[in-house]
Parts: C-alpha cells; structure tokens; sequence
C-alpha cells in the first residue's frame, strides 16, 4: 500500500478482533508488514523504516542476540536514548524470545545496580554514559556483575573491558521467531520503587496489544495517521504509541527529547496528526510567547494524562487540539477514559470496556459514589495487565491481594461512573514526568556522612506535578552543605530525583516507636529557611544534554 491514504481512514478491520495467538510483538509485525509493507512505520532522525523493513530488522537482531548468546527467556538490559538501536534491540528480543529490561538513561549507581542485579540481565547495551555509569557500580562494589557476560556499546569503545564490543552491525543471518504465547514476558519496566526498591514490572506482549487497542480507539487513530512522541522510548508511554501505530498501520516519529522551542517545529516538519504530553509539559508550552507556530500544525489531539483542568481549555483554544486524559499504569493498562467528545472536564473519565475498577477502603471494601478510597482494578481479557514484579513474589502478592491490583492511588467516582484523581497513597513523587522513589533518595542521602537522618517527600511544583524536598538532621559535629549535597547526590542518582528543596533540622517528626511522620513534613512545605537549588541556582547536568527548553 502506499503512503497517500487520508489520515483518519476507518480501519478495515478492528485490532480488538485479533485471536489471541495473535498479540505477540513477532505475530503483529508479520502481520502488519503483509498488509502495509512500503508504509512508513518508524522514524528518528534521518533513520525511516518501513513495515517490511521492521520485520527484517526484527529477524535480523534476533539473529544477531542468537549469535551472542542471548537464549529465550534471557533478559537483555538496554539503556538507551530515542534513538533507533533501542527498536532495534527491543524488535530482536521480542523475536528471540528474550526479554527486554528497559532502563531510563538518568538512571545511576544503587538504583542502576539493583535494576541489573534484580533482572539478571546477560547483556547490557548502553551509551558511554551507561558505561561509565557502569564502571562506578562494579568499582564500588569491588567486582563485576556476576549475571553480566556481554556488553554492547553504542558510541562507545571497550577500554580494555573483556566483556564489552561496540554496538554490531546484525550481519549474523536472519532468525526464525521463537515460540511464543500472548503471555509470555515482552520488557520488564522497572517503576518506581515506594517503601523499598525498584520493582520490575513483567510486562507481557498482550499487555502492549491492549495497550494499543484502547489507546488508537480513544484517541480516534484510523488508518495512515502519523503520531509523535518527545517521550522517552524506555517508558510504557512511547512504546505504547510504537503499538499504536503498528496496530493501525499508522507511522510512529520519534524525536531526541522534548524541547519546548523546537515542538511545534518537529510537529509541523513532520505532518503529525496525534501527539503525546505530559502534564508538566502543557504549562511550559503555555508560557511561551504566543506565535505563528502555534497552530502551524496539523495536530488533532494529544494523549495527555495528568494535565490539571485548569489548562485543558486555554490549550485548547490556543493551540487547537483537544488534550486527552485518561488512567493507567505500567502494571495495568488504560483502564480508565473517555473519547474527547465524552470528557468532563477535572475527571480521568469512565471504566473501559474489558476492565473492572472499584473503589475501596482500607479493608477492600468497596465504598459508596463521591467516596473517597484507593482504586483497584482487574482485567477481563487475559494477559491484558502485567504479570506480577520480576524476582519480588512477596510484593506481586501485596499488589494483586484479593484478585485486584492495587494502584495506591487515591480517587473517587461520581454518581456518573466518572473517576476523579484525588492523591497519591503510595510514597512516591512525580516530577517532571518520571517517578521517584523516596526510599531510594534517602538511602543516598544516608550514605553521606554529614546526615544522619533524612525524610524525603513531594512538594507542590509551579508546574503542575511535584518537586523532590528533603528534611535532613546532621550527624553530631558534622554541617550539611546544600551545595555540596547535591553535587554529591547528582552522582549517585537520576539528575530529576535530586532534591530541589533542602531543610535541616534539629529533629523529625516521629510517632512514638520513632517512624518519621512524612505528613506533617508535607503540611509544613517549604519555608522561610528551605534552601532552594533552582534559587541559588546550581545546574544539574542531563545525560545528553544538549536540547532545552
């Protein structure tokens, strides 16, 4: 088929039709590739393949991890930015048989550590930042990665690492696809870990199909769209879309990252017709001066989660498409939404077809309407949610208790079946799109010797989500230097999980058998006395940096 179809075209038939030995990664290509062979399916920069083109890049890399060694069930660790080797790896794993362990790129020491011990990932692909990252880990410990046998470097050389090669160049034939089931793993994302560490979510490729299915039908996806993300691929956000565009025979661009003085640009070079934000995405738009650019575009609607009501109209009137909201989370999937004509304004929308969500109290229980409690849900179609945290039985049991996950979210629903978000139950923050973890900042925290004791927990942000505040108490004799607390946590951790607010105290709040009360340092905030890193203004330094706002 050519490229010259109108976007919006009905779909000749329906993704949700596919039999379910059809919701695999290798059977979808095929599928798609019969169908759609010259179409464009993926673009990054002056990278374009094809649909056919898809498909032999998913044969030829499974072929490539066969010749090195990568068995079914293996799991291949890839930190990579948007950048084609990442489709490259995840199309080959899903074609062998292996499991991709996507890692987000900020990702540093105990947290990088634990999401490759956790996995038992054979083989690491990586940029250099990725392998100095490495190397840091492995010395701190005082000796390598014991499951670690390869690693691949994309733009980067080995340096006398007996383990590593420079990214290669998938010459070693053509493979045939492995056996798979629509439940068998795809990736394993890790989230954000709350009172612990990280878990990795076991993400089956049905998962990903569903994924698809609800997005395309809720953002009015038809047949030869072209949709954009400036999202990073090693998040569900982007490889949903990736389905998306698969599943509907439509073209996925994928662009370095998000800048807000090149977005408008990228979208009307490239003839968009659907994009991707995020919450705090929508108010750094808005505060740019207003321009041609603005609706120089051929975007109709934007998957947009978590944008506060308050900005959905004035986007809107100004830019021109509609902002959708919705609900899911790396376990489950989107589960709750609307069509655009259907939303209601501060609300996540209603229940989708083929899922069930209550809304409980402490107990399971479920509560009355325009009652607040935690959001639990279940799905109907088998596979469609994820299959529990890798190597963490104990906190799957926990999640799924009773036969419904449990997000940890707090929300209510009206009298119309319309779920509204209230808060987060979970101790975690949300900053700048990406999850922190407290538990994980206040273990680096800890490990410097001037702090004693630390609680980290999440203040309102100008922008929507939150940011990272810290309350410290310093060791006896020793003085807290914001300045250099920083500096010594940006080596230690993603550059947007370090604390933007700082306060040190004389003692914490605590209960009578000494549990930090996280709460009353949330109703305190921030004050007279928190210092603030953006106000003394100390610079973090991204991976990759380059493209800013």
């Amino acid at each position: 088929m050519s490229d010259a179809s109108s976007p919006g075209l009905p779909l000749e038939s329906l993704p949700r039709d596919y039999a379910p030995a059809q919701r695999t990664l290798p059977e979808l290509l095929a599928r798609q590739a019969a169908r759609h062979a010259g179409r464009r399916l993926f673009v990054a920069g002056d990278t374009s393949w094809s649909y056919a083109d898809a498909l032999d890049m998913a044969r030829r890399w499974a072929g490539q991890l066969r010749a090195a060694g990568v068995a079914p069930g293996d799991r291949v660790a890839l930190q990579c930015s948007n950048r084609p080797e990442f489709l490259q790896i995840l199309l080959g794993c899903a074609w062998a048989g292996a499991v991709c362990v996507p890692i987000n790129t900020a990702s540093r020491g105990a947290q990088l550590r634990h999401m490759l011990e956790n996995s038992g990932a054979t083989l690491f692909v990586t940029e250099p930042d990725g392998r100095d990252a490495l190397r840091v880990i492995e010395a701190d410990a005082g000796q390598a990665l014991p499951a670690l046998r390869s690693l691949w470097l994309i733009d980067a050389e080995p340096e006398g690492d007996a383990r590593a090669r420079v990214f290669p160049r998938a010459e070693a034939g053509l493979a045939e696809p492995a056996p798979l089931r629509p439940g068998d793993d795809l990736v394993i994302l890790y989230t954000s870990g709350t009172t612990g560490l990280s878990k990795g979510v076991r993400c089956p490729h049905a998962q990903f199909f569903w994924w698809g299915v609800h997005t395309a039908e809720l953002l009015g996806i038809g047949d030869g769209e072209i949709l954009l993300t400036t999202l990073p691929l090693f998040h569900t956000n982007a490889m949903n879309a990736f389905f998306q565009a698969l599943l509907t025979g439509s073209t996925l661009v994928v662009e370095p990252r998000f800048s807000a003085s090149g977005f408008w640009q990228a979208l009307a070079a490239h003839q968009a017709t659907v994009t991707y934000v995020l919450g705090a995405m929508v108010p750094i738009l808005l505060s740019r001066p207003p321009g041609e650019q603005d609706r120089a575009h051929r975007v109709r609607i934007a998957l947009a989660p978590g944008v506060p009501r308050q900005f959905h109209a004035r986007f809107q009137e100004r830019f021109g498409f509609t902002l959708l909201d919705g609900y899911g989370s790396t376990e489950t999937n989107f589960v709750i939404g609307a069509m655009a004509p259907e939303q209601r304004a501060g609300t996540m929308g209603r229940v989708r077809p083929g899922f069930d969500a209550r809304v409980v109290d402490e107990g399971d229980n479920p509560v009355p309407d325009d009652t607040p409690g935690e959001l639990v849900l279940r799905a109907q179609e088998p596979f469609a949610f994820a299959n529990g945290y890798f190597a963490m039985d104990d906190r799957t049991v926990e999640s799924w208790r009773n036969l419904w996950f449990h997000t940890g979210d707090r929300v209510l629903r009206d009298a119309d079946g319309y779920f509204h978000f209230i808060d987060r139950l979970k101790d975690a923050i949300r900053r700048r799109g990406e999850n922190v973890s407290s538990f994980e900042v206040e273990q680096v925290l800890l490990s410097h010797p001037a702090v004693a004791v630390a609680a980290v927990f999440p203040v309102r942000s100008e922008l929507a989500e939150d940011e990272v505040m810290a309350t410290l108490v310093a060791r006896e004799g020793e003085r807290i230097d914001p300045v250099e607390l920083v500096g010594f946590c940006a080596q230690r951790m993603a550059y947007f999980a370090v604390p933007r607010y700082i306060d040190v105290v004389q003692a914490l709040p605590a209960t009578e058998n000494g549990k930090i009360q996280k709460f009353k340092l949330r109703e305190r905030g921030v004050g007279a006395a928190t210092w603030d890193r953006e106000r003394a203004g100390v610079v973090l330094r991204r991976p990759g940096a380059g493209a800013g706002r």
